[in-house]
């Protein structure tokens, strides 16, 4: 008889104010198949919301709503509760997020963790670039087209969330031939891939996670990028020794903020520095961390409720 991998069935009850960070934060976490549940809609017009981020206006400040995720009994879901618990109070620090209640239910495997791969399909960010899952196909449309092959696996980082869409838009943007860049925080490894499938030299990506750094290992090859790619376990502060054209950071305000004091000295003058995992609220703030450590704002680029921040040090 086969043995039935057991669930947890997770609920989040939050303030709707705080449901994009959150389900941002959860993504993070390594977690798969976010749900965001509005409870209160009549059955005809009741519709659930399965992505890794939630377009802007979805949500109605009146409603009752819920993130509902699913933790595998092969993880310690109480730890893994307590550190989601710990998040949302730092989220909280500049967000409302109202009396947190979490409800959790067992449930027997009903395939939770590959459900989420039916809603990930293949989309484009600028004119050029498509971000395709593995398990889909594409046909290139022109030839200018840039296919890039993901597979999260348990890492950040399908590319929907606007933060990871604006930084491969600003990539594109500012990218030249043969630079050396720097991936900071790296998640599934999709900033370094598009780097260097847009012309870069050379691409370092660094993650403190280990579940990223297989994922974004794996998507290197997958890719065909192992050439020019290396992925690193480990502090960007720790496991670098070289100054790049660009370094790349798409992760929470805060930690960017800590990043900027330091950061500089991995970059070659007039290196292009590129920032998001901003929600709008924390734009200033980072603003002020930049320009207190010696870097100049070169564009600031707005997509829903995120920013992204791109910016040099003033020689």
């Amino acid at each position: 008889m086969c043995n039935i991998l057991k669930w947890t069935q997770c609920k989040v009850y939050i303030n709707d104010e705080a449901i994009e960070a959150v389900s941002y934060m959860l993504t993070e976490q390594g977690i798969q198949g976010i749900e965001v549940v509005d409870n209160t809609l009549s059955n005809e017009d009741k519709e659930e919301i399965i992505v890794d981020y939630i377009e802007d206006g979805v949500i109605d400040n009146n409603r009752d709503t819920f993130i509902r995720f699913y933790l595998s009994e092969q993880e310690d879901v109480t730890e893994k509760i307590d550190e989601i618990k710990a998040k949302i109070k730092d989220i909280g620090k500049y967000l409302e997020v109202g009396k947190t209640n979490i409800e959790l239910t067992i449930i027997d495997d009903e395939d939770w963790a590959n459900n989420w791969k039916k809603y990930y399909k293949p989309f484009k960010i600028d004119n050029n670039i498509i971000i395709k899952p593995t398990w889909e196909k594409y046909t290139k449309k022109t030839h200018d087209d840039v296919i890039i092959e993901i597979d999260p696996g348990m890492a950040f980082g399908s590319g929907t969330h606007e933060t990871t869409s604006m930084c491969v838009s600003m990539i594109n943007k500012y990218l030249s031939k043969d630079d050396l860049v720097i991936d900071v925080g790296c998640g599934s490894g999709i900033l370094g891939i598009t780097a260097a499938k847009l012309g870069a030299g050379e691409v370092t990506c660094i993650d403190l996670d280990k579940n990223a750094v297989k994922a974004a290992k794996e998507n290197v090859v997958t890719n065909k990028v192992d050439d020019k790619v290396n992925v690193l376990n480990g502090d960007l502060l720790k496991m670098v020794d070289i100054k790049a054209n660009m370094v790349v950071a798409n992760i929470m305000a805060d930690i960017i903020m800590i990043l900027a004091k330091g950061v500089a000295k991995y970059l070659i003058p007039n290196g292009i520095f590129i920032s998001s995992g901003i929600i709008l609220d924390r734009v200033e703030d980072v603003k002020d961390a930049l320009l207190a450590n010696g870097f100049e704002i070169v564009e600031i680029k707005r997509m829903g409720e995120w920013a992204a921040i791109v910016s040099r040090p003033v020689s």
